[in-house]
């Protein structure tokens, strides 16, 4: 689904226009990009929580050239783990679909 899909669809939703859904979705990004950049979670209970976790310098394999050894900095990255609602509803389990 593309983001021009997804903002179609939160219109359908939520009663807001195109346009509507489409700021608030933008704000949504926004304010959770933000939250992460400052290294704080966010949290959608059953739906799932954004974090950011330090990944270690490590060494790693050019793909092209197995052979050679690259170096890979430290870094911070985004980290998103689903909530049990969110679980359920992919496995197919149903759920009351109020997410």
């Amino acid at each position: 689904m593309t983001k021009q899909e997804f903002v179609e669809r939160v219109a359908q939703k939520s009663g807001l226009g195109r346009r509507e859904a489409g700021e608030a979705v933008d704000a949504v990004i926004e304010s959770i990009t933000d939250a992460l950049r400052n290294r704080e979670e966010v949290a959608f209970t059953g739906f799932g929580k954004f974090t950011t976790q330090h990944r270690a310098a490590r060494q790693g394999v050019n793909p092209r050239n197995p052979s050679q050894k690259v170096q890979i900095p430290a870094a911070w990255v985004p980290k998103f783990s689903a909530g049990s609602s969110l679980k359920q509803a992919v496995r197919g389990g149903g759920g009351n679909g109020s997410m």
